[in-house]
Protein backbone atom coordinates (compact mmCIF):
# COMPACT_ATOMS: atom_id res chain seq x y z
CA UNK A 1 0.00 0.00 0.00
CA UNK A 2 0.80 3.27 -0.55
CA UNK A 3 1.78 5.62 2.47
CA UNK A 4 1.11 9.65 2.59
CA UNK A 5 1.83 12.14 5.00
CA UNK A 6 -1.41 13.75 6.91
CA UNK A 7 -0.68 17.32 5.11
CA UNK A 8 -1.72 15.71 1.75
CA UNK A 9 -4.29 13.91 3.40
CA UNK A 10 -8.54 14.75 3.28
CA UNK A 11 -9.19 15.63 6.57
CA UNK A 12 -11.82 14.05 8.56
CA UNK A 13 -13.83 15.25 11.43
CA UNK A 14 -16.36 13.10 13.99
CA UNK A 15 -19.18 14.44 15.58
CA UNK A 16 -21.40 12.76 18.31
CA UNK A 17 -25.64 12.82 18.30
CA UNK A 18 -26.63 11.25 21.41
CA UNK A 19 -29.16 11.46 24.58
CA UNK A 20 -26.39 10.73 27.11
CA UNK A 21 -29.21 10.52 29.76
CA UNK A 22 -29.98 7.09 31.25
CA UNK A 23 -33.04 6.04 33.67
CA UNK A 24 -31.39 4.50 36.97
CA UNK A 25 -30.15 1.04 35.80
CA UNK A 26 -30.41 1.76 32.05
CA UNK A 27 -27.88 0.36 30.23
CA UNK A 28 -27.98 0.84 26.61
CA UNK A 29 -26.33 4.06 24.83
CA UNK A 30 -27.22 5.25 21.06
CA UNK A 31 -25.50 7.80 19.20
CA UNK A 32 -25.11 8.91 15.87
CA UNK A 33 -21.65 9.30 14.35
CA UNK A 34 -21.21 11.86 11.50
CA UNK A 35 -17.98 11.62 9.76
CA UNK A 36 -16.93 13.75 7.71
CA UNK A 37 -13.69 13.87 4.99
CA UNK A 38 -12.68 17.76 3.61
CA UNK A 39 -9.68 18.99 1.19
CA UNK A 40 -9.51 15.63 -0.87
CA UNK A 41 -11.47 17.17 -3.84
CA UNK A 42 -11.38 15.09 -7.13
CA UNK A 43 -7.48 15.50 -8.44
CA UNK A 44 -5.95 12.93 -6.57
CA UNK A 45 -3.10 14.16 -3.87
CA UNK A 46 -1.42 10.92 -2.95
CA UNK A 47 2.50 10.72 -3.64
CA UNK A 48 3.98 8.38 -6.13
CA UNK A 49 5.69 5.59 -4.60
CA UNK A 50 7.34 3.69 -7.15
CA UNK A 51 7.35 3.20 -10.87
CA UNK A 52 4.65 1.06 -12.20
CA UNK A 53 5.05 -0.44 -16.10
CA UNK A 54 2.90 0.65 -18.60
CA UNK A 55 1.00 -1.71 -21.54
CA UNK A 56 3.77 -1.28 -23.65
CA UNK A 57 6.56 -2.08 -21.40
CA UNK A 58 6.38 1.62 -21.25
CA UNK A 59 8.19 3.87 -18.11
CA UNK A 60 5.98 6.45 -16.28
CA UNK A 61 5.23 6.47 -12.58
CA UNK A 62 2.92 4.28 -10.62
CA UNK A 63 -0.29 5.38 -10.18
CA UNK A 64 -2.16 6.39 -7.36
CA UNK A 65 -4.97 4.51 -7.46
CA UNK A 66 -6.20 1.25 -10.24
CA UNK A 67 -9.16 0.38 -11.42
CA UNK A 68 -10.52 -2.89 -12.69
CA UNK A 69 -14.01 -3.06 -15.55
CA UNK A 70 -16.06 -6.16 -15.13
CA UNK A 71 -18.63 -6.30 -18.32
CA UNK A 72 -20.90 -9.04 -18.39
CA UNK A 73 -20.45 -10.60 -22.41
CA UNK A 74 -22.48 -13.66 -21.65
CA UNK A 75 -25.02 -15.12 -24.11
CA UNK A 76 -27.83 -13.17 -22.46
CA UNK A 77 -26.23 -9.98 -23.34
CA UNK A 78 -27.19 -10.44 -26.63
CA UNK A 79 -30.69 -9.93 -26.35
CA UNK A 80 -31.37 -7.48 -27.37
CA UNK A 81 -28.47 -6.50 -29.41
CA UNK A 82 -28.03 -3.00 -28.31
CA UNK A 83 -27.22 -4.49 -24.88
CA UNK A 84 -24.12 -5.06 -25.60
CA UNK A 85 -23.72 -2.14 -27.53
CA UNK A 86 -24.48 -0.13 -24.98
CA UNK A 87 -22.27 -2.23 -22.52
CA UNK A 88 -18.88 -1.05 -24.69
CA UNK A 89 -20.23 2.44 -25.46
CA UNK A 90 -20.56 2.68 -21.08
CA UNK A 91 -17.26 1.13 -20.58
CA UNK A 92 -15.98 3.26 -23.33
CA UNK A 93 -17.13 6.37 -21.28
CA UNK A 94 -15.58 5.21 -18.10
CA UNK A 95 -12.13 4.90 -19.60
CA UNK A 96 -12.61 8.28 -20.96
CA UNK A 97 -13.18 9.16 -17.07
CA UNK A 98 -10.18 6.99 -15.73
CA UNK A 99 -7.46 9.88 -14.40
CA UNK A 100 -4.21 10.77 -15.91
CA UNK A 101 -1.66 8.25 -14.09
CA UNK A 102 -4.63 5.41 -12.73
CA UNK A 103 -3.86 1.95 -13.49
CA UNK A 104 -6.29 0.71 -14.97
CA UNK A 105 -7.87 -3.13 -17.12
CA UNK A 106 -10.92 -4.03 -18.47
CA UNK A 107 -12.19 -7.68 -17.85
CA UNK A 108 -15.00 -9.82 -19.80
CA UNK A 109 -17.26 -11.97 -17.84
CA UNK A 110 -18.80 -14.87 -19.14
CA UNK A 111 -17.95 -18.65 -17.34
CA UNK A 112 -14.54 -17.39 -17.01
CA UNK A 113 -13.31 -14.42 -16.77
CA UNK A 114 -10.79 -12.74 -19.52
CA UNK A 115 -8.88 -10.29 -19.70
CA UNK A 116 -9.70 -7.49 -22.86
CA UNK A 117 -7.04 -4.77 -22.10
CA UNK A 118 -4.21 -4.42 -21.46
CA UNK A 119 -3.51 -8.12 -21.13
CA UNK A 120 -1.20 -10.42 -19.76
CA UNK A 121 -2.16 -10.00 -16.21
CA UNK A 122 -0.63 -6.52 -16.22
CA UNK A 123 -2.36 -2.98 -15.26
CA UNK A 124 -1.48 0.28 -18.05
CA UNK A 125 -1.18 3.35 -16.79
CA UNK A 126 -4.14 5.74 -18.73
CA UNK A 127 -2.69 8.79 -20.50
CA UNK A 128 -4.75 9.50 -24.29
CA UNK A 129 -2.76 6.92 -25.73
CA UNK A 130 -3.77 4.01 -23.91
CA UNK A 131 -7.63 4.93 -23.82
CA UNK A 132 -7.58 5.12 -26.95
CA UNK A 133 -5.78 1.63 -27.11
CA UNK A 134 -8.53 0.73 -24.75
CA UNK A 135 -11.11 1.72 -26.44
CA UNK A 136 -10.42 -0.27 -29.38
CA UNK A 137 -9.86 -3.38 -27.38
CA UNK A 138 -13.37 -2.87 -26.44
CA UNK A 139 -14.43 -3.97 -30.11
CA UNK A 140 -13.57 -7.59 -29.50
CA UNK A 141 -16.15 -7.73 -26.50
CA UNK A 142 -19.04 -9.82 -28.04
CA UNK A 143 -21.85 -12.19 -26.37
CA UNK A 144 -21.71 -15.87 -25.58
CA UNK A 145 -21.05 -18.38 -22.72
CA UNK A 146 -22.35 -18.58 -19.52
CA UNK A 147 -22.01 -16.22 -16.00
CA UNK A 148 -19.66 -17.14 -13.01
CA UNK A 149 -18.69 -13.83 -11.10
CA UNK A 150 -16.77 -15.36 -8.63
CA UNK A 151 -13.91 -15.83 -11.86
CA UNK A 152 -14.06 -12.05 -12.52
CA UNK A 153 -13.76 -10.62 -8.85
CA UNK A 154 -10.86 -13.29 -8.50
CA UNK A 155 -9.07 -12.02 -11.49
CA UNK A 156 -9.86 -8.81 -11.06
CA UNK A 157 -8.21 -8.85 -7.32
CA UNK A 158 -5.41 -10.49 -8.90
CA UNK A 159 -4.52 -7.42 -11.16
CA UNK A 160 -5.09 -4.91 -8.64
CA UNK A 161 -3.16 -6.36 -6.22
CA UNK A 162 -0.32 -6.02 -9.00
CA UNK A 163 -0.33 -2.11 -8.12
CA UNK A 164 1.31 -0.64 -5.14
CA UNK A 165 -1.14 2.35 -4.92
CA UNK A 166 -3.74 3.22 -2.35
CA UNK A 167 -7.18 3.17 -3.97
CA UNK A 168 -8.21 -0.19 -6.03
CA UNK A 169 -11.62 -0.39 -6.79
CA UNK A 170 -13.85 -2.59 -9.24
CA UNK A 171 -16.98 -1.90 -11.44
CA UNK A 172 -19.26 -4.54 -12.16
CA UNK A 173 -21.48 -4.95 -14.51
CA UNK A 174 -24.05 -8.30 -15.06
CA UNK A 175 -27.59 -8.98 -16.83
CA UNK A 176 -28.31 -12.03 -15.27
CA UNK A 177 -27.95 -14.67 -12.25
CA UNK A 178 -25.07 -16.26 -11.47
CA UNK A 179 -25.66 -19.71 -12.68
CA UNK A 180 -22.64 -21.37 -13.97
CA UNK A 181 -20.58 -21.05 -10.39
CA UNK A 182 -22.13 -22.56 -6.70
CA UNK A 183 -22.90 -19.91 -3.97
CA UNK A 184 -20.35 -20.95 -2.08
CA UNK A 185 -17.79 -19.95 -4.79
CA UNK A 186 -19.09 -16.79 -5.29
CA UNK A 187 -19.25 -15.78 -1.49
CA UNK A 188 -15.77 -17.49 -1.39
CA UNK A 189 -14.41 -14.97 -4.20
CA UNK A 190 -15.96 -12.43 -1.85
CA UNK A 191 -14.76 -13.01 1.28
CA UNK A 192 -11.55 -13.75 -0.78
CA UNK A 193 -11.72 -9.75 -2.03
CA UNK A 194 -13.11 -8.54 0.91
CA UNK A 195 -10.82 -5.66 2.41
CA UNK A 196 -8.24 -5.61 -0.73
CA UNK A 197 -10.63 -3.51 -3.38
CA UNK A 198 -13.88 -2.14 -2.88
CA UNK A 199 -16.51 -2.41 -5.70
CA UNK A 200 -19.58 -0.86 -7.39
CA UNK A 201 -22.29 -3.20 -8.92
CA UNK A 202 -24.58 -2.78 -11.81
CA UNK A 203 -27.66 -4.93 -13.28
CA UNK A 204 -28.70 -4.09 -16.27
CA UNK A 205 -32.18 -4.92 -17.35
CA UNK A 206 -34.42 -7.20 -15.36
CA UNK A 207 -33.25 -10.61 -15.52
CA UNK A 208 -30.05 -10.62 -12.67
CA UNK A 209 -30.62 -10.98 -8.99
CA UNK A 210 -31.18 -8.34 -6.92
CA UNK A 211 -29.50 -10.12 -3.82
CA UNK A 212 -26.67 -11.34 -5.64
CA UNK A 213 -25.44 -7.75 -7.25
CA UNK A 214 -26.91 -5.87 -4.22
CA UNK A 215 -24.78 -8.46 -1.77
CA UNK A 216 -21.61 -8.02 -3.88
CA UNK A 217 -21.80 -4.25 -3.48
CA UNK A 218 -22.23 -4.80 0.30
CA UNK A 219 -19.45 -7.26 0.54
CA UNK A 220 -17.05 -4.71 -0.81
CA UNK A 221 -18.27 -1.63 0.35
CA UNK A 222 -19.49 -0.16 -3.06
CA UNK A 223 -22.71 0.70 -4.47
CA UNK A 224 -25.52 -1.31 -5.80
CA UNK A 225 -27.91 -0.07 -8.44
CA UNK A 226 -30.32 -0.92 -11.43
CA UNK A 227 -29.96 0.39 -14.86
CA UNK A 228 -33.16 -0.65 -16.28
CA UNK A 229 -32.32 0.67 -19.82
CA UNK A 230 -29.31 -0.49 -21.41
CA UNK A 231 -29.02 3.14 -22.88
CA UNK A 232 -28.48 5.09 -19.70
CA UNK A 233 -25.13 2.49 -18.90
CA UNK A 234 -22.96 5.18 -20.58
CA UNK A 235 -23.73 7.86 -17.74
CA UNK A 236 -24.01 5.44 -14.93
CA UNK A 237 -20.83 4.70 -15.57
CA UNK A 238 -19.46 8.11 -16.06
CA UNK A 239 -20.77 8.60 -12.69
CA UNK A 240 -19.13 5.91 -10.95
CA UNK A 241 -16.06 6.22 -12.12
CA UNK A 242 -15.93 10.07 -10.96
CA UNK A 243 -16.72 8.74 -7.58
CA UNK A 244 -13.87 6.06 -8.06
CA UNK A 245 -11.32 8.90 -9.06
CA UNK A 246 -12.49 11.37 -6.28
CA UNK A 247 -11.72 8.74 -3.82
CA UNK A 248 -8.05 9.73 -1.62
CA UNK A 249 -7.91 7.35 1.46
CA UNK A 250 -8.68 3.83 1.65
CA UNK A 251 -9.28 1.51 4.23
CA UNK A 252 -9.96 4.08 6.49
CA UNK A 253 -11.39 2.30 9.93
CA UNK A 254 -13.97 3.43 12.48
CA UNK A 255 -12.61 2.28 15.98
CA UNK A 256 -14.72 1.34 18.93
CA UNK A 257 -12.87 1.27 22.77
CA UNK A 258 -15.24 0.45 25.36
CA UNK A 259 -14.61 0.63 29.20
CA UNK A 260 -14.43 -2.70 31.14
CA UNK A 261 -18.25 -4.34 31.64
CA UNK A 262 -19.73 -2.77 27.95
CA UNK A 263 -19.62 -4.07 24.58
CA UNK A 264 -20.78 -2.75 21.51
CA UNK A 265 -24.42 -3.81 20.69
CA UNK A 266 -24.01 -3.16 17.10
CA UNK A 267 -22.59 -0.18 14.45
CA UNK A 268 -24.17 0.46 11.30
CA UNK A 269 -23.77 2.90 8.45
CA UNK A 270 -27.06 4.94 8.47
CA UNK A 271 -26.26 7.20 5.30
CA UNK A 272 -26.16 7.17 2.54
CA UNK A 273 -27.36 3.68 2.97
CA UNK A 274 -27.86 1.26 5.78
CA UNK A 275 -25.22 -1.16 6.04
CA UNK A 276 -24.46 -3.62 8.98
CA UNK A 277 -20.85 -3.55 10.35
CA UNK A 278 -21.37 -5.62 13.75
CA UNK A 279 -19.84 -8.66 12.38
CA UNK A 280 -16.97 -6.93 10.48
CA UNK A 281 -15.23 -6.19 13.75
CA UNK A 282 -11.53 -6.82 13.60
CA UNK A 283 -9.59 -6.64 17.00
CA UNK A 284 -7.78 -3.53 17.74
CA UNK A 285 -6.11 -4.43 21.38
CA UNK A 286 -7.56 -4.10 24.55
CA UNK A 287 -11.61 -3.74 24.12
CA UNK A 288 -11.08 -1.36 21.58
CA UNK A 289 -12.16 -2.60 17.63
CA UNK A 290 -12.16 -1.40 14.00
CA UNK A 291 -14.73 -1.81 11.48
CA UNK A 292 -14.11 -0.94 8.16
CA UNK A 293 -15.58 2.06 5.94
CA UNK A 294 -14.10 1.37 2.63
CA UNK A 295 -12.30 4.57 0.77
CA UNK A 296 -13.10 8.41 1.13
CA UNK A 297 -13.33 11.14 -0.92
CA UNK A 298 -14.62 14.45 -0.48
CA UNK A 299 -17.84 13.31 1.57
CA UNK A 300 -19.82 12.78 4.84
CA UNK A 301 -21.56 9.13 6.07
CA UNK A 302 -23.13 9.08 9.29
CA UNK A 303 -23.21 5.78 11.28
CA UNK A 304 -25.16 4.66 14.33
CA UNK A 305 -23.35 2.96 17.29
CA UNK A 306 -25.45 1.31 20.44
CA UNK A 307 -23.50 0.25 23.44
CA UNK A 308 -24.28 -1.50 26.20
CA UNK A 309 -23.16 -0.34 29.50
CA UNK A 310 -23.16 -1.88 32.87
CA UNK A 311 -26.29 0.11 35.42
CA UNK A 312 -25.39 2.09 37.30
CA UNK A 313 -27.50 4.34 40.64
CA UNK A 314 -28.55 8.23 39.88
CA UNK A 315 -25.74 10.47 39.83
CA UNK A 316 -23.24 8.17 37.78
CA UNK A 317 -21.47 9.41 34.48
CA UNK A 318 -18.90 7.44 32.44
CA UNK A 319 -17.63 7.09 28.90
CA UNK A 320 -19.78 4.68 27.19
CA UNK A 321 -17.35 4.54 24.07
CA UNK A 322 -14.60 6.67 22.48
CA UNK A 323 -14.68 6.60 18.58
CA UNK A 324 -11.77 6.66 16.28
CA UNK A 325 -11.12 7.48 12.83
CA UNK A 326 -7.91 5.17 12.33
CA UNK A 327 -6.01 4.45 9.19
CA UNK A 328 -3.65 1.63 9.20
CA UNK A 329 -0.29 1.68 8.58
CA UNK A 330 1.17 -0.64 5.40
CA UNK A 331 4.06 -1.82 7.80
CA UNK A 332 2.23 -3.20 10.57
CA UNK A 333 2.32 -0.21 12.45
CA UNK A 334 -0.07 1.38 14.91
CA UNK A 335 -2.73 2.81 13.05
CA UNK A 336 -2.54 6.88 12.49
CA UNK A 337 -5.48 8.50 13.99
CA UNK A 338 -7.33 10.79 12.02
CA UNK A 339 -10.01 11.94 13.90
CA UNK A 340 -11.93 11.37 17.74
CA UNK A 341 -15.68 11.41 19.10
CA UNK A 342 -16.66 10.36 22.54
CA UNK A 343 -19.64 8.71 23.67
CA UNK A 344 -21.30 9.28 27.24
CA UNK A 345 -23.71 7.53 29.83
CA UNK A 346 -25.36 9.82 32.63
CA UNK A 347 -27.94 8.58 35.03
CA UNK A 348 -30.33 11.12 36.09
CA UNK A 349 -33.87 10.38 37.31
CA UNK A 350 -35.25 13.22 35.54
CA UNK A 351 -38.12 10.77 33.54
CA UNK A 352 -37.73 14.15 30.77
CA UNK A 353 -34.44 13.92 30.13
CA UNK A 354 -33.74 10.12 30.08
CA UNK A 355 -37.18 9.09 28.04
CA UNK A 356 -36.29 12.00 25.40
CA UNK A 357 -34.91 9.85 22.04
CA UNK A 358 -32.23 11.90 20.16
CA UNK A 359 -33.39 13.84 17.22
CA UNK A 360 -30.43 11.75 14.74
CA UNK A 361 -31.02 8.61 16.68
CA UNK A 362 -35.30 8.92 16.07
CA UNK A 363 -34.50 9.43 12.24
CA UNK A 364 -32.06 6.90 11.08
CA UNK A 365 -33.79 4.37 13.64
CA UNK A 366 -36.65 4.98 11.39
CA UNK A 367 -34.57 4.64 8.26
CA UNK A 368 -32.93 1.26 8.98
CA UNK A 369 -36.64 -0.33 9.89
CA UNK A 370 -37.76 1.35 6.27
CA UNK A 371 -35.08 -0.84 4.57
CA UNK A 372 -35.69 -3.84 6.44
CA UNK A 373 -39.78 -3.27 5.92
CA UNK A 374 -39.46 -2.97 2.14
CA UNK A 375 -37.14 -6.22 1.76
CA UNK A 376 -39.54 -8.15 4.02
CA UNK A 377 -42.68 -6.93 2.02
CA UNK A 378 -41.30 -7.75 -1.31
CA UNK A 379 -40.08 -11.29 -0.12
CA UNK A 380 -43.63 -11.31 1.63
CA UNK A 381 -45.38 -10.47 -1.92
CA UNK A 382 -43.10 -13.00 -4.20
CA UNK A 383 -44.22 -15.76 -2.01
CA UNK A 384 -47.88 -14.97 -2.47
CA UNK A 385 -48.41 -13.57 1.59
CA UNK A 386 -51.01 -10.73 0.52
CA UNK A 387 -51.53 -9.96 4.26
CA UNK A 388 -48.06 -9.40 5.19
CA UNK A 389 -46.73 -7.79 2.33
CA UNK A 390 -49.50 -5.19 2.59
CA UNK A 391 -48.58 -4.71 6.00
CA UNK A 392 -44.84 -4.47 5.85
CA UNK A 393 -45.48 -2.13 2.62
CA UNK A 394 -47.90 -0.06 4.60
CA UNK A 395 -45.14 0.33 7.32
CA UNK A 396 -42.82 1.49 4.91
CA UNK A 397 -45.03 3.84 3.24
CA UNK A 398 -45.49 5.78 6.67
CA UNK A 399 -41.80 5.65 7.24
CA UNK A 400 -40.95 7.10 4.38
CA UNK A 401 -43.39 9.62 4.42
CA UNK A 402 -42.86 10.79 8.18
CA UNK A 403 -38.76 11.18 7.34
CA UNK A 404 -39.16 13.05 4.09
CA UNK A 405 -37.58 10.17 2.11
CA UNK A 406 -39.41 11.31 -0.97
CA UNK A 407 -37.67 9.21 -3.61
CA UNK A 408 -38.36 5.77 -1.34
CA UNK A 409 -42.37 6.91 -1.62
CA UNK A 410 -42.14 7.60 -5.38
CA UNK A 411 -40.87 3.69 -5.67
CA UNK A 412 -42.95 2.43 -2.88
CA UNK A 413 -46.03 4.21 -5.02
CA UNK A 414 -45.59 2.15 -8.11
CA UNK A 415 -45.87 -1.48 -6.08
CA UNK A 416 -48.82 0.06 -3.87
CA UNK A 417 -51.82 2.26 -4.22
CA UNK A 418 -51.37 4.31 -1.14
CA UNK A 419 -54.84 5.06 0.66
CA UNK A 420 -53.11 6.89 3.75
CA UNK A 421 -49.51 7.44 3.92
CA UNK A 422 -49.24 8.87 7.50
CA UNK A 423 -51.67 5.79 8.91
CA UNK A 424 -49.53 3.13 6.22
CA UNK A 425 -52.74 1.88 4.78
CA UNK A 426 -52.34 0.96 0.96
CA UNK A 427 -53.20 -1.86 -1.13
CA UNK A 428 -50.49 -3.97 -3.37
CA UNK A 429 -50.97 -2.91 -7.01
CA UNK A 430 -52.50 -5.94 -9.05
CA UNK A 431 -49.52 -5.57 -11.44
CA UNK A 432 -46.34 -3.73 -10.97
CA UNK A 433 -43.15 -3.69 -13.81
CA UNK A 434 -40.65 -6.00 -12.87
CA UNK A 435 -37.94 -3.00 -13.44
CA UNK A 436 -39.99 -0.95 -10.51
CA UNK A 437 -40.21 -4.22 -8.85
CA UNK A 438 -36.38 -4.46 -8.67
CA UNK A 439 -35.62 -0.73 -8.41
CA UNK A 440 -37.49 -0.57 -5.13
CA UNK A 441 -35.87 -3.43 -3.92
CA UNK A 442 -31.91 -2.30 -5.19
CA UNK A 443 -32.49 1.07 -3.93
CA UNK A 444 -34.14 -0.21 -0.44
CA UNK A 445 -31.10 0.82 1.82
CA UNK A 446 -30.39 4.13 0.64
CA UNK A 447 -31.36 7.22 2.96
CA UNK A 448 -31.74 10.55 3.98
CA UNK A 449 -29.93 12.96 6.26
CA UNK A 450 -31.57 13.85 8.61
CA UNK A 451 -32.08 17.84 8.72
CA UNK A 452 -30.24 19.68 11.07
Amino acid sequence: MATFSKSQAPRFSVEVYQNEYLPEGGREVNAIVTVTSTGGGTTGGMPIPTRLPGPRDGGGSAPEAAVVIMVDCSGSMDYPPTKMRNARDATAAAIDTVRDGVAFAVVAGTHKAVEVFPGDGRLATADPETRALAKDALRTLSAGGGTAIGTWLLLADRLLASADVAIRHGILLTDGRNEHEKPEDLRAALDTCAGRFTCDARGVGTDWEVKEVTGIASALLGTADIVADPSGLSADFTRMMETAMGKEVADVGLRLWTPMGAEVAFVKQVAPTVEDLTARRTEAGARAGDYPTGSWGDESRDYHVCVRVPAAEVGREMLAARISLVLPQPDGGPADPLAQGLVRAVWTDDMVASTAMNHQVAHYTGQAELAQVIQQGMDARKSGDIEGATAKLGRAVQLAGASGNEDTAKLLAKVVDVVDAATGTVRLKAKVAEADEMTLETRSTKTVRVKK
